[in-house]
């Protein structure tokens, strides 16, 4: 498996449109094969902040995932509302609630 999570830094006001395209994204991901958790959460200490929480099969499905028709299209809106990213994490998780088994 292959995990990652970061810090997105909103311009100045815009964060709750920008978690609008990410909660969009995290829609079409329902049925994405290889996604098993995409989470978008604001932070408490900033305004302006997002943190993203995903987990995927392998980092091969997170890469093709980006390169998905609807996926590029989000990115594109989306990137104007986007002053930053900081705090980025990779992990291997290794099991628990929302997870498949590795048995």
């Amino acid at each position: 498996m292959y995990g990652l999570t970061g810090k997105m830094i909103a311009q100045p006001g815009q964060r709750d449109t920008l978690i609008s395209y990410l909660l969009q994204a995290a829609a079409g991901m329902r049925d994405l094969e290889g996604c098993y958790i995409y989470i978008v959460s604001s932070a408490n200490d900033d305004e302006n902040a997002i943190w993203i929480t995903e987990v995927w099969r392998s980092q091969a499905d997170h890469q093709a995932s980006l390169a998905l028709a609807g996926a590029q299209e989000l990115i594109a809106q989306a990137r104007p509302l986007i002053a930053g990213f900081s705090d980025r994490t990779e992990f291997v998780p290794v099991g628990g609630k929302g997870l498949p088994n590795n048995d």
